[in-house]
């Protein structure tokens, strides 16, 4: 190998490396249910917004989360094309879409299920994309 070549990826390799984070793939995908298309994670189960949120900050602490998990996100994971991430109030990073906290709800077992669609006097929602 030349020692323009390795210039050449040395070059590259560091530029590469300076791509930003807004290239990465979303956190969620979508998924198809009886209600419609929604947001899903990694996983295909439907995800949910609540309403009792606010400022992009989760009202959903302790056994709330314990029923509605929340939709875990790196300290590295970077803002990007609606998504935002958002620090709970123990510390930990949580993903938003539109500023709204998302969460899968823990009686669903499968993709597609939508059982905390309406929940809690019609407080939960399900994250549309």
């Amino acid at each position: 190998m030349t020692t323009s070549s390795i210039r050449l990826a040395l070059t590259l390799a560091i530029s590469l490396a300076m791509v930003p984070a807004v290239f990465a793939a979303p956190p969620t995908k979508t998924g198809k249910t009886d209600k419609g298309n929604v947001l899903t994670d990694a996983k295909g189960m439907s995800l949910y917004t609540f309403d009792k949120d606010a400022d992009g900050k989760s009202a959903c602490n302790g056994p709330c989360a314990t029923n509605w998990p929340v939709l875990k996100a790196e300290a590295s994971d970077a803002a990007a094309d609606g998504y935002t991430v958002i620090t709970r109030d123990d510390g930990s990073k949580q993903w938003a879409y539109k500023g709204k906290p998302l969460y899968t709800f823990a009686k669903d077992t499968k993709p597609g299920d939508v059982t905390g669609d309406g929940f809690l006097n019609g407080a939960w929602h399900l994250a549309m994309p």
